[in-house]
């Protein structure tokens, strides 16, 4: 999944796109939170074995804990996160950031402006001050990760 267009919006993949089209058809921020909750029950949690302090994502008020990947293919290294947490909220927001974020290159991750993605959901409005920065502490997460792993294919490439 590559970036595509959709009107003068561009947005990262398919997925988020029917996230932004589901959140335009849903009229209350009520429906859209219960939207965002069925995104977090109905998304695959972490073995518990994947729960360590080396995948907890710090800065998050709830428990939150990601496991990242880059996957080999022909157009790159292509992303892929799987995360859980112990709240349904922020289980449905992780659930939204991997529907931004997996199945774009190395590159593409690191070139995507999350902020202005998610703001399309105009979730910042509507979330407490806790779960914004839990969200903010996450995108910060998978672009270190992402930028990390740049450098090593860049560092890679040049030797």
């Amino acid at each position: 999944m590559y970036y595509i267009s959709f009107g003068r919006l561009k947005l990262a993949t398919e997925a988020f796109e029917e996230i932004i089209q589901d959140f335009e058809f849903l009229e209350t921020w009520e429906d859209r939170y219960g939207y965002i909750i069925d995104l977090g029950k109905d998304m695959p949690g972490l073995e518990e074995k994947f729960k360590t302090p080396a995948t907890k994502v710090e800065g998050c008020a709830s428990q939150v804990w990601f496991v990242l990947d880059f996957i080999p293919s022909d157009s790159g290294f292509i992303f892929h996160f799987k995360g859980d947490s112990d709240a349904i909220i922020v289980r449905g927001l992780i659930a939204i950031l991997s529907r931004l974020f997996n199945g774009l290159t190395i590159e593409q991750v690191s070139k995507t402006d999350a902020h202005s993605e998610l703001q399309k959901l105009d979730l910042r409005n509507h979330l407490s001050q806790q779960r914004s920065n839990g969200l903010v502490a996450m995108i910060a997460k998978i672009r270190n990760v992402s930028t990390n792993a740049l450098e090593s294919k860049s560092a890679c490439a040049n030797s």
